[in-house]
């Protein structure tokens, strides 16, 4: 199997619950082409969108906004979530550095791994259900505005990542450290012009407003980790995909109900 096509198959298996494999010798070659890991989160989010479709379609928007988050995790695991437990476990440990790191680390989850999580969970929800109430007022296509803002979500989710890994420093060896380690400018910029030129296809002005919010999450979660641990890990790489896909859905969700209000002049949108 050629390299492309091994980086491409590992994508998946490192992003995904899609049973491809994974290994190390995939991740060699994926770390080299990170613009995959973006392709990736354009496919995810693809699926994504059409689950929501289906469910917009035929259910109650409660009940379409709860298995669109199983969904979400059916398709893309729990790693991330998980990382963004530990992260809560390190941010609020008390005392010095190397306590925060250790925390960070620690396999347990605790008060502040929970509360992190749950938090997260309870604003999927509601970022979810909100987007739902706006669209109704939107457009005579609002039956694709929820799928297609979960496909900016799930893309700008992993450039979210990407900005994480090309920007920080690791604080410890592993597979966090491997793609930090090979996540260049220069190949962070081909992934950032993918991911810009899909979400502008898929939503026009809206789409690079959603997605650009991605990339501040990312920075703001970067100087959060420097603050506290001096550095970055896999786990504040996961916990940037889990803030910057609610945050996608939160803005979006505001510059819709801006359009609902008068203001879709400031907008260009391909529906």
């Amino acid at each position: 199997m050629s390299g492309f096509l091994l980086a491409l198959r590992t994508s998946f298996g490192f992003l995904s619950t899609i049973p491809v494999g994974m290994s190390m010798e995939g991740l060699d070659e994926l770390v080299k082409r990170s613009y995959l890991q973006t392709f990736a989160g354009i496919v995810l989010g693809a699926m994504i969108g059409i689950f929501a479709y289906l469910t917009e379609s035929f259910l109650p928007s409660t009940i379409s906004a709860v298995l669109i988050m199983v969904f979400i995790y059916y398709i893309t695991g729990l790693n991330h979530l998980d990382g963004l437990g530990d992260f809560g476990d390190g941010a609020t440990a008390h005392g010095s550095l190397e306590k925060k790191v250790n925390a960070l680390k620690d396999l347990s989850l605790g008060i502040g791994g929970v509360s992190y999580t749950v938090l997260a969970l309870i604003a999927l929800y509601a970022s979810i259900s909100s987007l739902q109430a706006e669209v109704l007022f939107f457009s005579d296509n609002a039956a694709l505005i929820v799928p297609i803002s979960l496909l900016i979500a799930e893309i700008s989710a992993k450039q979210a990542m990407l900005t994480l890994a090309a920007f920080g420093k690791p604080v410890h060896e592993g597979l966090g450290s491997m793609i930090i380690n090979n996540t260049t400018f220069a190949r962070y910029v081909v992934s950032f012009v993918l991911g810009a030129l899909a979400c502008v296809l898929a939503f026009g002005t809206l789409g690079i407003i959603g997605y650009i919010s991605a990339i501040v999450t990312a920075f703001v979660i970067l100087n959060i980790s420097n603050r506290h641990f001096k550095g970055i890990n896999g786990d504040c790489i996961g916990t940037a995909n889990e803030i910057a896909r609610i945050i996608v859905l939160m803005v979006l969700t505001v510059a819709i109900t801006a359009v609902n209000n008068g203001y879709g002049g400031l907008f260009w949108m391909p529906l």
